[in-house]
């Protein structure tokens, strides 16, 4: 290669390296001038505050489009991205586990409120992981007495294997009933109010506006499920504990809490045996983690498999196509109505 061409492709590449770096770093710590500085942890919230902040705000997600929330942590560009904010959302309640540590590391000339909008929800309590590692815990305990030093062996592993999922003390995946995600768009919307008095009518109309089409989902899903004799439904991932709730729906979940909690077999077991006595004609899974169990208990119990969406965010394909909050929720409805059958 000539020097000449050498140093057109080195010139080219370096300008290559500048975008991508401009892309993932400096998108999210640059602030906008004149409008409220927003950073959300995770989708719903991200949505929501698009929704009320509208052209007064500036809002930037953490969590990129098709990665699971559950399983990010943040970076020291999304450090100076809160830093520099006037505003940062997150769900609280357990979900995301880094932001005690993430806020302590906030500059102290750092001006940004921190608002947790899950705040007046009424929490489920309880965490059925905790239940299970109590339950190997004593099964391992009895078969210390025959084998003790393999036993101590497995007890290191399973200790390892369930280091944070059983930190939950709660459900934290609030937003995925309608009920819970207009408490949380108007703890949003007062957190705006605080930030930019000078715009609150805006806020206020905009929120209105919100308020309206969540009610009207919450009126389709109390009406949409209310005449179905069915009321259980078999998922992958144990998130739609406020939606059950709130629809008077029960669900059999193969994995707690946290979407890579590991079920035991006799727990598949079971569910698979129920799903055929109970004719349950489909297992639910989700499209942001592996669909590998939701398929092979379905393929045991010899019925299909259908998306039920946590909502924790949207696959890249979703957001080109301009899906939101409300409509996967609307295509849930849809699914679930299905189930039911």
């Amino acid at each position: 290669m000539s020097n000449k061409k050498w140093l057109i492709c080195s010139i080219i590449g370096l300008w290559l390296l500048a975008a991508i770096t401009g892309c993932s770093n400096g998108s999210q710590s640059k602030q906008v001038e004149g409008k409220v500085n927003v950073v959300t942890s995770f989708y719903p919230l991200y949505y929501f505050a698009k929704e009320i902040g509208g052209d007064q705000a500036h809002v930037v997600n953490l969590v990129a489009a098709g990665v699971e929330p559950h399983d990010w942590t943040p970076k020291s560009r999304d450090l100076d991205a809160v830093s520099n904010a006037q505003l940062f959302l997150y769900n609280g309640a357990g979900l995301e586990g880094w932001v005690d540590d993430f806020l302590n590391g906030l500059g102290t000339d750092s001006k940004v409120v921190t608002v947790e909008t899950s705040k007046g929800i009424e929490l489920i309590k309880g965490n059925p992981e905790e239940v299970h590692e109590e339950e190997v815990h004593e099964e391992e305990v009895h078969e210390e007495e025959v084998h003790e030093e393999e036993e101590h062996a497995g007890e290191v592993h399973e200790e390892e294997e369930g280091h944070g999922h059983s930190e939950l003390d709660v459900d934290p995946h609030t937003w995925v009933s309608p009920r819970s995600a207009l408490i949380m768009a108007a703890n949003i919307r007062d957190a705006f109010v605080a930030a930019d008095p000078g715009h609150q009518a805006d806020f206020e109309s905009r929120y209105v506006d919100l308020e309206n089409r969540l009610k009207q989902l919450d009126e389709k899903f109390a009406a949409g499920l209310a005449d179905y004799e069915r009321r259980d439904i078999v998922v992958s991932h144990q998130a739609f504990g406020y939606l059950c709730r709130d629809y008077k729906l029960n669900q059999i979940a193969i994995m707690g809490l946290s979407p890579d909690a590991e079920p035991r077999s006799q727990d598949l077991l079971k569910i698979a045996d129920y799903v055929k006595k109970s004719n349950i004609s489909y297992i639910f899974f989700e499209e942001l983690v592996s669909d590998r169990l939701a398929e092979t208990l379905a393929s045991e119990a010899n019925v299909d498999t259908l998306v039920l969406n946590p909502l924790e965010g949207l696959t890249p394909e979703q957001e080109k196509a301009g899906e939101t909050y409300i409509t996967l929720m609307e295509r849930n409805l849809v699914n679930l109505q299905k189930a039911l059958q």
